[in-house]
């Protein structure tokens, strides 16, 4: 049975203990004077409005799916974080701009450009990592020492863009030495089946389709860890004023993260349906999918940690495919004192 972590009751401020007769005249006046100042400082307080929720922009997307696990089973506290759905991550970057929301679930390619475009932000939780999930299919006989000159559909996004740069980076060549074909995912089994492309960049359900098809994978994203993942992005103004919020939100993530790997019959039904599959699809959803716990963002986030050291080649690609209108100052990206603390509710 899981235990999770209880709040901390604040100890009760003390009562008034009676002075002995002798007290001066002056030394009542005073004691009478910090009596009135503690009461009016206390009623002040309880008079004082809650601070607002932590506001954090979302949308549907397997890895961001453990905090609304958090939220059915009723740890997410509504009066300290509230998860707000949009419908895509360019409306989660205009929200953080206007100051709509305070964070928000983004791949770190976008906090980075966001951070070009003048949004100051923090990634204070590493929410999941590409370890296999995003791959390069090609047809029989192609590999990676043969792809000078074939034809090769992606995305033109940040993560397609991310992904033909370590695939040329691994095979060792140039971007003029093969034929780019702009695509949407969904289009890539429709190229491969075709024969409009030769090698394809795709993820699931796709992947499945291309491989009964006979394509086969000559390269995936866990050959380059560190380099597509998924962050809690945090505006700089708001990690002092929201910091019990954060510190929140980050306990509730490893104990929902907890719950999803110990119980998945349990956590499943909950997650499929803002999935829109079948709750024994759920664990299947999250192949090739890297979930750190608190111990694995600690070591991902730390000054000097393995997602410090992968920035900067990061920055490089994001540079060179113009997915980054200038570069940012990538020692200044993360913040790890959220997952450093310990749990809290």
């Amino acid at each position: 049975m899981l235990v999770y972590p209880q709040s901390q009751k604040l100890a009760q401020p003390g009562s008034f203990v009676e002075q002995p007769s002798h007290r001066s005249h002056l030394d009542v006046h005073l004691y009478r004077r910090t009596f009135l100042a503690f009461t009016s400082a206390t009623l002040l307080s309880a008079c004082a409005p809650p601070r607002a929720p932590l506001r954090v922009g979302t949308i549907v997307f397997p890895g961001y799916e453990v905090l609304f696990l958090a939220r059915a089973m009723g740890w997410l506290k509504p009066e300290l974080v509230r998860l707000i759905e949009l419908q895509n991550s360019s409306d989660s970057v205009r929200a953080l701009a206007a100051g709509k929301i305070e964070a928000a679930q983004l791949t770190m390619d976008e906090m980075m450009a966001a951070r070009a475009g003048g949004v100051d932000l923090r990634a204070v939780l590493v929410l999941d990592t590409s370890d296999g999930a995003d791959q390069v299919l090609a047809r029989p006989g192609i590999s990676m020492s043969s792809l000078a000159g074939r034809k090769i559909a992606a995305e033109d996004n940040s993560v397609g863009a991310l992904m033909m740069a370590s695939l040329l980076e691994a095979a060792g060549l140039r971007v003029n030495q093969v034929v780019k074909v702009p695509i949407t995912q969904s289009r890539t089994v429709e190229y491969y089946q075709k024969g409009l492309a030769d090698v394809v960049v795709t993820a699931e359900p796709w992947v499945s389709q291309i491989k009964a098809l006979g394509g086969q994978t000559i390269f995936d994203s866990s050959a380059v860890p560190d380099r597509i993942l998924d962050v809690i992005a945090v505006r700089a103004d708001a990690l002092d004023t929201h910091a019990d919020a954060l510190q929140h939100l980050v306990a509730m993530q490893f104990a929902a993260l907890d719950l999803f790997h110990k119980h998945p019959e349990q956590a499943s039904p909950h997650m499929a349906s803002r999935l829109q599959i079948a709750p024994e699809e759920v664990p299947a959803t999250f192949a090739g999918l890297k979930l750190p716990d608190r111990s694995q963002n600690q070591a991902m986030l730390q000054k000097g940690g393995s997602l410090a050291k992968s920035l900067p080649a990061l920055q490089s690609i994001l540079l060179n495919a113009r997915l980054l209108r200038e570069p940012v100052n990538t020692d200044a990206l993360l913040d790890d004192r959220f997952v450093r603390q310990g749990v809290a509710t």
